[in-house]
């Protein structure tokens, strides 16, 4: 099993969902839910060679961890987040890699 990380975002339009579909959500993962995660606020600074900018383009909205045997599992674990029935929301799914 490894571990993949969801980095959510809510888009511009998107209310990211109700406690209740989160907490709905996150109970069908069950013990593949290593870290929910938390949200982030608003104002993300993204630090480059060149200094600090805003993030405005798909801002980063929050993350988790879950536990997987494939990416392709990962990915079909994420299609129930309730960002995936937003119009504009998304999941991104890595894998974490071992250090």
């Amino acid at each position: 099993m490894g571990k993949y990380v969801y980095i959510y975002y809510a888009g511009t339009e998107s209310d990211g969902g109700s406690n209740e579909e989160w907490g709905k959500w996150f109970g069908e993962l069950a013990d593949k839910l290593v870290d929910a995660g938390n949200p982030f606020n608003d104002g993300g600074q993204a630090v480059h060679h060149g200094g600090v900018m805003p993030v405005k383009e798909m801002p980063v909205t929050g993350y988790s961890i879950v536990s997987a045997a494939s990416i392709d599992e990962a990915i079909d674990m994420a299609k129930g987040c309730p960002l995936t029935s937003t119009k504009d929301g998304a999941v991104c799914v890595y894998e974490a890699l071992p250090m």
